[in-house]
């Protein structure tokens, strides 16, 4: 483990933190003493088509532009009613869309649409159901008439101005309806962060059945529509194996608003990360995560430039000797404002982990959004906890419990393949039907469907002690 693991609350809080102050610097992000080549970037919201913003974040609050509704409208299929009972049936009706219906006389009523505009004095309106019409064209309500009733007034729901919902609000389809409803053809949305991935690793295969001392690459073809669905707009997915001089190569010359690697973060003899991390001068902001699994994981800000690796130039520089240094202040991928690289472990479940402790928050930070509010949930069984570290288990949310699965290991996928979220556990374990903090999927499909991989109690014959 690193030498000084920051608590997992705390790394998630800082991946946060990040992601929200480079947010903050568009698009009013240039200060007086910063020249203007070196200014951070204003990131402009961009203005998408309604069905385009699904997905994306509100780069500016929501206000209504229009009264909701924008007049007095009908809650109900049945009858507009004037003054006092009984009323004489009018032949016509008023249906929604029409514009401007007659107003209604004293003693007259008219039938109505759900939805349609309500003619000037009226009363009321009956449900169809709660009302009938006589041989004679006159008609009676079955119940009291309350004056006002199952009539929707004009701005009920909010009047021209109010603000609906926050900058920084998650473009869901209930938001395109809301939007679309006060007056929106366009939404303003945040950009939504780029990301490359770069998968590291000689012993990984990209096809096939594992054989030989080599294994299936499980990362490369998970983390992408992952970190889609966590917001990110995923750029490149590179397989570089465990060259030292290819990832630095990589690192410098991505664009991305963040790296995501796989593997290379503890200290092996092909570990590159933290090596190309110390040559491009990053900033290491949690270097080492007190949670298992996934204790490596890292989470580093990169400079705006970066330098050349040894042996290479920088575009429009002279090819330095074989022996000549890294010069300082060769550029090779500029950039306006600073990047981060997320240093994932090469284990799935642990690199699962890393994902949601530095990834998530960090990315949810970029797009302006406030940090995801916890919730807990009581556990079906006991689980056992790290003496020292927060623990991270894969659990289905069935009923009011969250129950633990197995197959929960560092390298395991089929726990969490089937799982609602994950369980974050405090050192020391937490006891049957104690609350514990879920970390959610973006789905849940598999919401109890798979009893047979639950743990089946403490003792259950999976329920494993693997703290890697």
């Amino acid at each position: 483990m690193a030498r000084h693991a920051t608590p997992w609350p705390e790394a998630r809080a800082a991946a946060h933190a990040a992601g929200v102050s480079r947010a903050a610097r568009a698009p009013s992000g240039h200060r007086p003493d910063q020249a203007p080549a070196t200014a951070p970037a204003a990131v402009a919201p961009a203005l998408a088509p309604l069905p385009a913003a699904l997905g994306r974040v509100l780069a500016a609050p929501l206000t209504a532009l229009t009264d909701l509704p924008s007049f007095d409208t009908s809650a109900m299929d049945g009858w507009a009613v004037a003054g006092p009972g009984p009323w004489r049936a009018l032949p016509d009706g008023v249906l929604a869309g029409q514009e401007r219906p007659e107003p209604l006389g004293d003693g007259q009523a008219v039938r109505i649409a759900t939805g349609a505009r309500i003619p000037r004095d009226t009363t009321a309106v009956i449900r169809s159901e709660h009302a009938h019409v006589d041989d004679k064209g006159h008609l009676y309500a079955q119940h009291d008439v309350v004056p006002g009733q199952d009539i929707r007034p004009r701005a009920q729901e909010c009047r021209t101005g109010d603000r609906l919902l926050p900058r920084g609000t998650l473009v869901t389809p209930a938001v395109l309806g809301l939007a679309a409803a006060a007056g929106y053809d366009t939404l303003p949305v945040a950009p939504r962060p780029t990301v490359e991935v770069l998968v590291l690793g000689d012993e990984l295969l990209t096809s096939g059945l594992p054989q030989e001392g080599r294994i299936r690459d499980a990362l490369g073809p998970m983390l992408p529509p992952w970190l889609g669905a966590l917001g990110a707009d995923v750029t490149a997915v590179r397989r570089l194996g465990d060259d030292a001089d290819t990832l630095y190569a990589a690192l410098a010359r991505s664009t991305a608003d963040v790296i995501v690697t796989t593997g290379g973060t503890a200290s092996g003899p092909v570990d590159h990360v933290h090596p190309a991390l110390r040559h491009l001068g990053a900033d290491l902001l949690v270097d080492g995560v007190a949670v298992r699994p996934g204790h490596p994981m890292l989470l580093a800000r990169l400079p705006a430039t970066a330098t050349a690796p040894p042996g290479q130039a920088a575009p429009g520089q002279a090819p330095p000797g074989p022996q000549a240094p890294p010069d300082p202040q060769a550029s090779l991928a500029p950039q306006a404002s600073p990047r981060y690289l997320v240093g994932l472990p090469g284990n799935p479940l642990a690199a699962v982990s890393g994902l949601l402790t530095l990834a998530a928050p960090l990315l949810r930070g970029l797009a302006g959004r406030p940090a995801a509010a916890p919730y807990a949930v009581p556990l079906r069984d006991d689980v056992h906890g790290h003496p020292r570290d927060t623990r991270l288990v894969p659990v289905s949310v069935r009923g009011p419990y969250a129950v633990p699965l197995r197959y929960n290991g560092p390298a395991m996928l089929r726990g969490i393949a089937v799982a609602d979220g994950l369980a974050v556990v405090r050192p020391g374990g937490a006891g049957r039907h104690q609350e514990v903090e879920i970390l959610d999927l973006p789905w849940g499909e598999a919401r109890g469907q798979y009893g047979e991989l639950s743990s089946g109690g403490p003792n259950g014959p999976f329920n494993e002690v693997c703290f890697t």
